[in-house]
């Protein structure tokens, strides 16, 4: 006997919603906050080598060669969501207050719109932190669109890292003194743990362990030294990197005061480890040189002055967000750490040896050090003239620079689809 027509009806009735809620769900998984599934990429045959270089002030990532002449490949929309993210800003009055506090405290009067940026590991998303959107957002870069979106806690996001299987990211949330730890396919969180003020770098150890650094307030004026205790609680938390549950504090005040070294500030900025990771390299705020830390012993052990720049202001408070050197990268061998020496307009390559500089190369207010894809060279992000630029290693000479967006300042080696040369509008 043929169905009735009322049970035909009913059944493609309960078809047509069941595609709607289907439909309804993925839109969640999509626009929501704590991410969907990642879209299919390409093979691991067809990927390339690449650097992102996160421009700040104008929203965008540009590509670029990860050696030789380092020419760009091509640009990235991040914030394809303005928009949308604009009008949920200015229809809250509190997220409106930090939004703009942002643009006038660490934006020096811009928003603040990329700060770090990684590849997926199958090459098929950039994975960027957004401060002024207070998020971290998954985009494909075949398409430019959003695959997920992760609003942090608090009202500002910040340094992020990466996983050395690839497969997470850290990022910090300035404002709620919180890491969260996220699936970097999906946006799912994995984890979270709790820091000092305003956690900034945060690093992967190949020990199983998650190292953040918190730098306190940056953008006051209370940059005296008699007043540094207003800067708020700074120290190094370190973590199991599957757990989250903390393995040890490190306070670098007590350290530098056993040091001899009272004078200098303890909120740690850039820093590197050692290829055995026995020996850390890092910046303090205010300080135009580095310092060595020695992790089995527990105890700085060198510290190195590199010269000011005559020209450089010695009013403490016009220095960017408390940096004076922001920037630092070691060799894969390990023999040389490459220095930006931000407000003092020059990159020098240190022998790690005897902490000699070499030549100062001039450059415009370079923000960020890291390695090129051969580890020939250093590669810096001058922030004031919008170029990335590389310094042999070997001569400590310059030997390619790149014009790039508005105010460069991330720059991280990536794997992107082979035939990649940007997307249209980015």
């Amino acid at each position: 006997m043929p169905p009735s027509r009322t049970s035909s009806t009913r059944r493609l009735r309960t078809r047509h919603l069941a595609t709607a809620v289907a439909v309804a769900l993925a839109f969640v998984a999509t626009a929501g906050g704590t991410g969907s599934a990642a879209p299919e990429g390409p093979a691991s045959a067809e990927l390339r080598e690449a650097m992102f270089v996160g421009n700040n002030w104008d929203g965008t990532a540009d590509v670029i060669a990860s050696r030789g002449d380092f020419h760009r490949i091509g640009r990235l929309n991040v914030i394809p969501d303005k928009e949308e993210r604009l009008r949920e800003i200015y229809l809250n009055p509190v997220k409106l207050a930090f939004f703009l506090g942002v643009r006038s405290g660490p934006g020096e009067g811009h928003d603040q719109f990329v700060d770090d940026m990684y590849a997926t590991p199958d090459g098929s998303a950039m994975v960027v932190s957004r401060p002024s959107f207070a998020d971290v957002v998954s985009l494909d870069l075949r398409t430019g669109r959003v695959n997920w979106r992760f609003p942090v806690a608090g009202y500002r996001a910040d340094h992020m890292a990466v996983s050395p299987d690839g497969t997470r990211v850290a990022v910090s949330a300035s404002t709620a003194n919180t890491v969260h730890v996220l699936d970097i396919a999906t946006g799912r969180q994995l984890g979270s743990f709790k820091t000092g003020d305003k956690p900034h770098e945060n690093v992967f150890t190949s020990d199983g362990l998650l190292w953040n650094m918190s730098i306190g307030e940056v953008t006051t004026a209370l940059d005296a030294p008699w007043l540094d205790w207003t800067k708020g609680d700074r120290r190094i938390t370190v973590v199991d990197a599957r757990t989250f549950e903390t393995v040890r504090v490190i306070d670098m005040r007590e350290r530098l005061d056993a040091f001899g070294r009272g004078d200098l500030s303890d909120a740690v900025r850039p820093l590197v480890f050692s290829p055995d990771e026995k020996k850390l390299y890092f910046q303090v705020s205010f300080h135009n040189g580095l310092l060595e830390y020695d992790v089995a012993t527990d105890r700085i052990t060198r510290a190195k002055a590199l010269p000011g720049n005559p020209a450089t202001d010695p009013d403490r408070t016009t220095w960017v967000n408390d940096s004076r050197h922001h920037g630092l990268s070691i060799s894969p061998d390990g023999t040389k750490l490459c220095v930006a020496g931000t407000m003092d307009d020059y990159v020098t390559v240190v022998d790690r040896a005897t902490l000699q500089e070499g030549p100062l190369v001039e450059a415009s207010k370079p923000y960020w050090a890291t390695v090129s894809g051969d580890g020939r060279s250093c590669v810096v992000s001058e922030s004031g003239t919008d170029r990335v630029t590389a310094i042999d290693f070997a001569t400590g000479r310059r030997v390619a620079s790149v014009d790039v967006g508005d105010h460069p300042q991330r720059v991280r080696l990536a794997r992107i689809p082979a035939d990649w040369t940007g997307v249209e509008g980015g």
